[in-house]
């Protein structure tokens, strides 16, 4: 394993969707988590040459933000010769969810005006009690989507438990931005539906139905709850959703309208409108092709909306989920939005009035289309791997829930996050919890 330090690729002004996360993380929203737990303490100078190594074949990891005073926010990947990360340690009270939460807040690019820049990566362990270890490597997300988390995490684990037969994917310089992949004529909008397009998502976030708010004013930090299903009924789930042709983000939205509907005591005959952000992972639809060995932020998010009673099938609202999202994707709208939603993601964080209550929030929920599977294999258990959850801060401008899902060794896994104090924990536990009852539920054949 070789951390020969490579040569110094070019710089390159971020893109315009990488800008929005700019913009965004400051406030709260983007900083994302890749959280491990060991029952074996982590060597760390192996660790770091590891993580070095990682950063020397995707040079995006071992890059600095730099911030743009004219603009007032990061705008430019500035690269180093050499990767310089440095593993913080230290012993820790916190259990392994709280480690999660304590990095998930904690923003290095919050007023960090640094003339030469703020790194994108960051890593540390902790020593926690009885014997266990967090490892957290935590991220800006414009450098890093979902996607590019994935495929770290499972390059990571290879580089720690063998170091000389890995055969890593290399890549030249920073990539490029999302938007100088688009396919030619993919992204054309005319000018008037592009403002009556805007003007629509404008108008309509007033008359989305909300979560209650526990608190107004500004959230101020991310907190987390687990969402998890058993083998048996995951099982059913993902099988009902093969019989009917859905993907399984649609049955989650859908219980996530349900337990919304649910919370607020209201007769089911009363109708409500709630907001749905999915995110694309647009990597095979670009020019160039790209895939999850690409590192960077290649996801494109899709805004719906879907009216929902009391008493709803949940089968059927999942399906109407999922042809909305089909609908939209085959009209382009991942790559003709665009530009539109990240201005007004722009236009949120400077002007919070523009969103409910002053809430910062954009949506009810965000889901992934795609959801990740993860199967345990000899490697983690020869490293001690107990546990692994990967989610992002939404504290800024973002959904009230966004979730995070996996299939884990057959397990629907789901990390959720969701803004604090605006949302309670019980109040979120309580939610998530009907949110389970609604998905196991829709097992019992009908």
């Amino acid at each position: 394993m070789s951390t020969q330090s490579p040569a110094e690729p070019p710089s390159r002004a971020v893109g315009g969707t990488e800008y929005s996360w700019c913009r965004a993380v400051p406030d709260g929203t983007g900083v994302t988590v890749l959280s491990l737990l060991f029952s074996k303490q982590p060597n760390l100078p192996h660790l770091q040459s590891c993580i070095h190594t990682l950063q020397n074949s995707h040079p995006i990891l071992r890059s600095k933000l730099r911030f743009n005073p004219s603009t007032s926010t990061f705008s430019f990947f500035t690269p180093s010769t050499s990767s310089n990360l440095q593993i913080t340690s230290s012993d820790s009270n916190f259990t392994f969810y709280q480690t999660l939460e304590h990095e998930i807040n904690t923003n290095p690019w919050k007023h960090n005006e640094s003339e030469t820049g703020t790194d994108v990566m960051f890593a540390s362990v902790y020593n926690l009690q009885e014997g266990k270890y967090a490892v957290v490597l935590r991220l800006h997300t414009a450098a890093c989507d979902r996607t590019s988390a994935a495929f770290l995490l499972r390059e990571l684990l290879k580089l720690i438990g063998d170091d000389d037969n890995v055969d890593l994917f290399k890549e030249d310089g920073l990539g490029l931005a999302i938007e100088d992949c688009v396919p030619a004529g993919k992204a054309n909008k005319p000018f008037w539906a592009r403002g009556a397009d805007m003007f629509g998502y404008s108008v309509n976030s007033f008359r989305f139905s909300n979560l209650e708010f526990k608190e107004s004013g500004f959230p101020k930090s991310t907190e987390f709850v687990r969402l998890k299903i058993g083998l048996e009924d995951t099982e059913k789930i993902l099988s009902g959703c093969k019989s009917r042709g859905i993907k399984l983000f649609g049955l989650l939205a859908a219980a996530g309208f349900i337990a919304a509907h649910a919370s607020k005591n209201i007769p089911d005959e009363k109708w409500e409108k709630y907001s749905l952000a999915t995110l694309v992972d647009c990597r095979s639809l670009l020019d160039p092709v790209l895939s999850d060995h690409h590192v960077g932020f290649y996801h494109s998010a899709i805004l719906n909306s879907h009216d929902v009673k009391g008493g709803e099938d949940i089968w059927d609202l999942a399906q109407r989920i999922f042809s909305s999202l089909e609908t939209a994707k085959n009209n382009n709208k991942h790559f003709t939005d665009m530009a539109d939603l990240n201005f007004l993601m722009c236009k949120a964080i400077d002007n919070p009035s523009l969103t409910p209550s002053s809430s910062l929030r954009t949506s009810l929920i965000s889901v992934f289309e795609e959801s990740l599977i993860e199967n345990t294999n000899q490697l983690h258990k020869d490293l001690g791997l107990l546990d692994c959850i990967g989610c992002a801060s939404v504290h800024g401008v973002s959904p009230s829930l966004a979730i995070f899902d996996t299939i884990n060794d057959g397990q629907l896994d789901c990390a959720c996050v969701y803004p604090s104090p605006t949302h309670s924990r019980e109040q979120m536990q309580d939610f998530v919890d009907h949110m389970k009852k609604v998905l196991i539920g829709a097992t019992v054949s009908k």
